[in-house]
C-alpha cells in the first residue's frame, strides 16, 4: 500500500480517537499532535511516520488510556511502521 494511503488511514483513525469523549483529554491532545505531525508536508513521509510512532508509543503507555483506544493506537503505529524510508 502506498505511504500516502497509510498516512491517510491513520489520520482517519486519529480523528476518531480525537472525537471520542470517553478518551481522556490528554490522550486526545496527543492524538491531535500525531495528526498534525502526519499532515506536515514539510517533512518526508518516513520522518513524519517515525515522529508519529514515537508519540504514539508514549500515549500507549499512559495508564489512563481506555483499552479500545490503546488497541487503535497500536494499530496506527503498526500501519505507520510499513511506511518505507525513501
Amino acid at each position: 500500500m502506498a505511504a500516502e494511503n497509510v498516512i491517510k488511514q491513520c489520520v482517519e483513525v486519529l480523528e476518531h480517537i480525537i472525537s471520542d469523549d470517553t478518551v481522556p483529554r490528554n490522550i486526545r491532545r496527543s492524538a491531535e499532535s500525531v495528526k498534525s505531525t502526519l499532515l506536515n508536508e514539510e517533512d518526508s513521509k518516513a520522518i513524519r511516520a517515525a515522529s508519529a510512532i514515537s508519540i504514539l508509543d508514549e500515549i500507549s503507555n499512559d495508564p489512563n488510556i481506555p483499552l479500545h483506544t490503546r488497541t487503535l493506537i497500536w494499530n496506527v503505529a503498526s500501519q505507520l511502521e510499513t511506511v518505507p524510508v525513501e
